[in-house]
């Protein structure tokens, strides 16, 4: 396909209207709804650079009170409602050079940390401050050094900042402004311990603010612990989230063992697709990366168990569409932040409310249209029917795009590139060659026909795609039959067993075999690998000790029974012509039998007349 490589234009534009600014004098009537906030004309021109217009609804709560430093403030308010710079300007007007700390701020991941000092580095402008993150994954001497030269505000992961502060380095008890931002998440992480530790560590006279998209009763209970008496809760965005232009919203009704099925119908259908699918657990997120990957589709998977530099490698390259898409539990995508988003999957249906508002507020962001879609099995629509109620919106079912639709979709974006080349002439280097291969048939449709068959291949074929929902059979001639000595009269039955294999060794339902449960045994069969894991998951387990099961011809030789090439070569047999066999077969007696008893019956009846 023809790849037009994205050029970021807008960057130099940014460093050519800084070199402006810096010339001419700024207006004073630049921006005067963040003036009206309290916000300092010094800090104008950053907002000017990075194309703010007006403040935001959680901007408009948040900033005013934390200048004013009478109250602390819970801030519950989505992501990508612009956050950062609710904190952050407070902060930047607030404070100066010190030898010690004025800020500090808690994020729960490394790539979220990061994010927020570039952020704040990119709002402070020319005021000398030094912003530093702080965060696992990097040499502590790098820290250390920054350390040595004088921080101003300190932004990292809790375990990190616990660890230089107990190596005497970093000190937090002559702080202005203590923020934790994402702290559900970081509850939720297991940072409830560290986060308590940190802040009673800090000054009780500081400013606190913490954001977060829910509010469990932790949070309040941090609040009710550290904050100053008389503290507030800023709802921004959060009841009517939902309610917006810009997303989309939509569900396709999808049993399980059809989403991977679903998934790949609307990435086919959507050649622009730029999106993130959230599942639930670390091994479905790895199970649909690994079966798109056999597929052909270009996507990596992003959960808890990777590493600090694998994790940072996939989240760079997502934001450098090296990839379209990113399969990701809700963990690990937090931190992540990127505004072009053109769809959200929900490819497992959210717990609750609160993480499908969360997931879904990534795209449609910055004025773009975006589109939230939730598949969602029969047995969710009840779990689907609490989320619209929690979000006062009602949620509409569509049908999967067809094979049709996929076909011109297909057709069209190759269409619209043509049309783009043309427009433009960046083609007209190959006009001469174009011209010798419409010579090639008898028309020069023909040639063209040819030159679309070696690009598409078989995409624009029906016969390409398979009927959504249709069983393929199987081939099974590979896979290995395993033994369990216990059936249904003991009770097992064929969902006991898969939930049991899956429990134990990760492996679903879709990924076995045939499964034949009778009265005493059963037999099941998987792929090799699979068949040793499960024989291994299971060897100490005397109730399900699974074997594999061998051919009726390895048992056969395995109980010692001779086998014989011919008939002929089986002891005792004689050729059935032999007259000596016959004359010593022994000649059967005959038996004389009783009359039947109907005929003693009616011969009692005639005497007894």
């Amino acid at each position: 396909m023809i790849v037009f490589p994205h050029i970021p234009v807008y960057i130099i534009g940014m460093l050519f209207n800084t070199k402006l600014q810096k010339k001419v004098p700024l207006p004073m009537n630049e921006l005067p709804e963040f003036r009206a906030l309290g916000v300092a004309d010094e800090l104008i021109p950053a907002l000017l650079a990075k194309n703010f217009v007006s403040p935001s609804a959680i901007q408009t709560l948040t900033i005013p009170a934390l200048l004013s430093g009478e109250k602390d403030l819970i801030g519950q308010a989505l992501t990508g409602t612009g956050k950062t710079a609710a904190f952050g300007l407070p902060v930047i007007q607030t404070i100066s050079q010190s030898k010690v700390p004025q800020a500090l701020i808690l994020a729960p991941t490394r790539e979220l940390s990061i994010q927020i000092a570039d952020e704040l580095n990119s709002l402070a402008k020319d005021k000398p401050l030094r912003i530093i993150p702080f965060f696992g994954g990097q040499l502590i001497t790098i820290q250390l050094d920054a350390l040595k030269n004088g921080v101003d505000i300190a932004v990292g992961t809790p375990g990190r900042i616990m660890d230089l502060h107990r190596r005497g380095k970093l000190q937090l008890d002559k702080l202005q402004f203590a923020i934790l931002d994402e702290a559900d998440e970081m509850l939720d992480m297991g940072f409830i311990d560290d986060i308590r530790e940190i802040l009673s560590l800090t000054n009780p006279d500081k400013r606190m603010l913490m954001f977060s998209a829910t509010m469990p009763q932790e949070i309040l209970d941090v609040a009710a612990e550290f904050m100053r008496p008389g503290y507030e809760i800023a709802r921004a965005g959060c009841e009517n989230a939902t309610n917006t232009a810009l997303t989309e919203q939509y569900f396709h009704e999808v049993k399980r063992e059809h989403k991977l099925d679903a998934l790949m119908r609307l990435i086919d259908a959507n050649p622009e697709l730029y999106a993130m699918v959230f599942c639930r657990t670390r091994a479905d997120v790895d199970e649909v990366t690994e079966k798109l990957h056999a597929k052909g589709y270009r996507t990596e998977a992003l959960h808890g168990e990777i590493s600090q530099a694998q994790r940072l490698r996939v989240i760079n390259g997502f934001k450098k569409r090296k990839f379209p898409l990113l399969i990701a539990t809700d963990v690990a995508a937090r931190g992540i932040d990127v505004n072009d988003l053109t769809h959200v999957i929900n490819y497992s249906l959210p717990q609750n409310s609160e993480i499908y508002i969360h997931r879904i507020g990534r795209t449609g962001r910055a004025g773009r249209h975006g589109v939230a879609i939730s598949f969602v099995t029969p047995g969710e629509r009840r779990k689907l029917k609490f989320i619209e109620q929690d979000i006062g919106n009602t949620i509409p079912q569509k049908k999967l795009p067809e094979i049709a639709d996929i076909i011109e979709a297909k057709k069209q974006l190759f269409s619209e590139n043509i049309a783009l080349l043309l427009e433009t002439g960046d083609a007209s280097d190959y006009l001469n060659f174009a011209e010798e291969l419409c010579t090639l048939g008898g028309h020069p449709a023909e040639a063209m026909a040819a030159v679309l068959k070696m690009y598409f291949k078989n995409e624009l074929l029906p016969e390409s795609y398979h009927e959504f929902g249709a069983k393929v059979k199987r081939d099974e001639s590979h896979m290995k039959k395993l033994l369990l000595f216990a059936g249904r009269g003991d009770g097992i039955t064929v969902p006991m067993i898969l939930q049991e294999i899956c429990e134990k060794t990760g492996i679903r339902g879709n990924q076995l075999g045939k499964i034949i449960c009778r009265a005493n045994k059963t037999f099941v069969n998987a792929e090799p690998a699979d068949a040793e894991k499960i024989i291994k998951a299971f060897a100490d387990n005397d109730q399900w000790r699974f074997k594999y099961d061998e051919p009726r011809e390895e048992r056969s030789g395995r109980r010692g029974k001779k086998e014989f090439n011919t008939r002929d070569e089986r002891p005792g047999r004689r050729d059935k012509n032999d007259s000596a066999v016959r004359e010593e077969k022994p000649k059967r007696k005959k038996v004389k039998t009783h009359k039947p008893l109907r005929e003693e019956f009616f011969k009692w009846i005639e005497e007894s007349e």
